[in-house]
C-alpha cells in the first residue's frame, strides 16, 4: 500500500510570479512549484516536491546501473590534495577547484570531480586480473566554482551527480564495459522521458581516449550539435568539418588599404566577394609559450579545442598580450608575422594557392598571398566549429543542428590516472600492469532541472510520467465535508493500493488556486473531485501534457489506471501510465 501524499501537511510554497534572478524557464518553474530555493550564487535547496523528483531520478540511474554491471559506493565530499598532486592535477585543475586547509595545515579540496579518489581506493584493492573486471559508482555532491553561475539548476557550484569508474585489464574489457555504460545510460535517459541524441564529445580535462555526450534536446541548452538521419551526431566542439573556401581571384600578393575593416563581414563587403574566399585569423599561445595565429576559411569559426590538439595547452591571447607580441588585432595574417609566431591553418585551406588575409598592419590587408612563397603553413588539421548545413562525415548529407543541455557524459580514460597514481593489478603473464579506466558521469540535479526546459507550457512544468512527483493529484473542489472529500479520500487510497503514486490537494483553498498549482507543479493526472459531479456518480480527469478533460464515471476510474499496474506487484508501467486518454 502506497502512503498518499497529503498536501495540507506539504511543504510546498508555490509562487504566482516568476523571481527577478531567475534567468531560465526551469528555474523560473521549479523556484515558483515550490521544488527549489536559491539559498546564494549557484547553491540551491531542494525542498519535498524537488526531492521526490531527485529521488526518482536516483533510483532509475541505480536500477540501470545495478542491471548493467554497477556496484554502488559512496566516497568523500572532501578530498585531500595529496591525491590530486599524485595524479598531476593539483596544480592544473584551476580556479573552479575550492581548495582548503584544516586546522593540522593538511590541505584539502571539495571534490569537483572523483577520478583520484576511486583510482586511490582500488591500487591497493585489486590485485589480480582475476578481479577484474569491476565497475563502481557512487551519487555524490560535487563543487565547481562557477565564475558565474547561471541557469538555475544547470551550471550551479554544488550540484548533484552519478559517477562510475570500470576497470578493466585491457582495451577489449574497456571497449565492453564501455559499451554496457552507453546503453545503461540511453536506457536512463529514455526511462526520464528525455528527447536526447548522443554525440560525440571533446574528453575535456577528465582526459582519455574517446568520449560521448548524452544531450538532452533544449533551445537553452548551452552545446550546440549537429546530427545527420544516417545516425551521426556530434558536440560542435568536436564534430568534424569539411568547409568548401573559394579562391578569390588575384595574380600576385597586393597590399590593399582597408580603412576601418576589422571584421571579416566588413573585409568581404569592402572586396565585394563571399566570406569563403578570406581567412579568418585566431591568435593564442601553447604551454610552452610558442605564439600561434590560426586560420580558417572566413565563413568559419576557430574551434580552440581543435586547435589545442595542435598546440598542447592553447589558449587565446588577450588584446594586451596580442599588443605585446607585436600582433594587430583585426589585421592579422600570416605574411610578416613577428619572429617566432607559428602558422596553424585548416586543412580544407592547403587547396587554395593565394588567401586573402590582414596585413598585421591596422587598416591594410594582402590579397593573392602565396602560401609556401608569400608565408609558410607550419602546421595543417581540422581547426573549424563544425555548423548546420556541413557534409555529415559519415554519409555527406547536409547535417542538421540544434542546441542540448549536456545530461550525461560517458569516457574511455585508458591509463590516465592508473598510470599516474601506480595503480597496477597482475596480469596472467605476471606482470604488473595499469588499469584500464573508464569514466561514465550523469548530472543528477541538472536532469532534473533538463526535464523542465524540455517539457513545460505557459502555464507550468508538464513532468514525464516517470519522474512526477506523482502520478495523479485528485482534487477536491471542497474539503472536510460529508461528501466530495471522502469520495476523494476514497478514489485517493484506491489507486494507492494499485501501486500509483497519488496526491491529495486537501488544502482549504479555493477551486482556481488548486487547478493553477497542478497545473504549476505539473502532476500528469488530475482528478477533480465536485458535488455536481458525484451527484451523477461522474469526476473529471485532466491529462497535464495535452490539456486533455474527460468525464468518468466513477467505476471506470480504477479500471483506467488498472491498466498501467501490474496487479499483485504494485508496479506501474509508466509508459502505459503516460498514454493514458491518448
Amino acid at each position: 500500500m502506497s502512503a498518499i501524499l497529503h498536501l495540507k501537511t506539504t511543504y510546498m510554497p508555490t509562487l504566482k510570479e516568476d523571481p527577478s534572478d531567475a534567468d531560465i524557464a526551469s528555474a523560473k518553474l521549479l523556484i515558483r512549484s515550490g521544488m527549489i530555493r536559491k539559498e546564494a550564487a549557484g547553491l540551491y535547496t531542494f525542498l519535498p516536491l524537488g526531492q521526490r523528483v531527485l529521488a526518482k531520478i536516483e533510483q532509475i540511474i541505480r536500477e540501470e546501473m545495478d542491471s548493467h554491471g554497477g556496484q554502488e559506493l559512496l566516497m568523500p565530499f572532501v578530498q585531500n590534495a595529496e591525491l590530486w598532486r599524485e595524479s598531476g592535477r593539483w596544480d592544473v585543475y584551476g580556479d573552479e577547484m575550492l581548495r582548503m586547509t584544516d586546522r593540522h595545515g593538511i590541505e584539502f579540496c571539495l571534490g569537483p570531480t572523483h577520478e583520484e579518489v576511486i583510482t586511490d581506493l582500488v591500487k591497493n584493492e585489486l590485485r589480480s586480473y582475476k578481479d577484474l573486471p569491476q565497475n563502481l559508482y557512487h551519487i555524490q555532491l560535487k563543487f565547481r566554482d562557477e565564475r558565474r553561475p547561471r541557469f538555475g539548476l544547470l551550471r550551479s557550484r554544488e550540484f548533484i551527480m552519478k559517477d562510475a569508474y570500470s576497470f578493466d585489464a585491457n582495451e577489449e574489457g574497456l571497449d565492453k564495459s564501455y559499451g554496457l555504460m552507453r546503453e545503461a545510460y540511453t536506457r536512463m535517459f529514455e526511462r526520464m522521458g528525455f528527447e536526447f541524441r548522443t554525440v560525440v564529445a571533446d574528453s575535456g580535462e577528465i582526459g582519455g581516449s574517446g568520449s560521448e555526450e548524452f544531450m538532452a534536446i533544449a533551445e537553452t541548452g548551452e552545446c550546440d550539435l549537429v546530427y545527420c538521419d544516417c545516425g551521426y551526431a556530434a558536440d560542435t566542439e568536436i564534430g568534424e568539418c569539411t568547409p568548401v573556401p573559394t579562391q578569390y581571384d588575384a595574380a600576385e600578393l597586393k597590399k590593399i588599404e582597408t580603412p576601418g575593416v576589422h571584421t571579416i563581414a566588413e573585409l568581404a563587403e569592402f572586396l565585394g566577394c563571399p566570406e569563403s574566399s578570406t581567412a579568418k585569423a585566431f591568435s593564442g599561445i601553447d604551454a610552452e609559450g610558442t605564439v600561434w595565429v590560426a586560420f580558417v576559411p572566413g565563413d568559419y569559426e576557430v574551434n580552440e579545442i581543435k586547435v589545442s590538439r595542435l598546440a598542447k595547452g592553447f589558449r587565446p591571447l588577450s588584446d594586451e598580450e596580442m599588443e605585446q607580441h607585436g600582433l594587430v588585432k583585426g589585421s592579422m595574417g600570416p605574411v610578416g608575422l613577428p619572429a617566432g609566431v607559428k602558422v596553424a591553418a585548416d586543412e580544407s585551406l592547403r587547396g587554395i594557392e593565394r588567401w586573402v588575409v590582414g596585413a598585421n598592419e591596422d587598416g591594410f590587408h594582402y590579397v593573392g598571398a602565396k602560401q609556401g612563397e608569400d608565408f609558410q603553413v607550419d602546421a595543417w588539421g581540422d581547426l573549424c566549429v563544425v555548423k548546420t548545413g556541413d557534409a555529415c562525415p559519415k554519409c555527406g548529407k547536409p547535417m542538421d543542428g540544434a542546441r542540448g543541455i549536456e545530461v550525461g557524459q560517458i569516457f574511455k580514460l585508458g591509463t590516465k590516472y592508473s598510470e599516474a597514481m601506480g595503480a597496477t593489478f597482475m596480469d596472467e603473464d605476471g606482470k604488473e600492469k595499469p588499469f584500464i579506466m573508464g569514466c561514465y558521469g550523469v548530472g543528477v540535479s541538472r536532469s532534473l532541472a533538463a526535464a523542465v526546459e524540455q517539457c513545460h507550457d505557459e502555464s507550468g512544468i508538464v513532468w514525464p510520467v516517470g519522474i512526477a512527483p506523482a502520478h495523479v493529484c485528485v482534487i477536491p473542489l471542497t474539503v472536510n465535508d460529508d461528501l466530495v472529500h471522502p469520495a476523494a479520500e476514497k478514489i485517493a487510497q484506491e489507486l494507492a493500493d494499485m501501486g500509483l503514486e497519488v496526491a491529495l490537494d486537501d488544502r482549504k483553498e479555493r477551486a482556481g488556486v488548486k487547478f493553477a498549482d497542478a497545473d504549476l507543479i505539473g502532476w500528469p493526472y488530475q482528478i477533480v473531485v465536485g458535488k455536481r459531479g458525484l451527484e451523477n456518480g461522474e469526476v473529471e480527469l485532466k491529462k497535464r501534457a495535452t490539456g486533455e478533460k474527460q468525464t468518468v464515471k466513477l467505476e471506470q476510474i480504477n479500471e483506467l489506471f488498472g491498466s498501467a499496474c501490474t496487479q499483485g506487484a504494485a508496479t506501474v508501467d509508466v509508459d502505459k501510465l503516460g498514454a493514458l486518454l491518448n
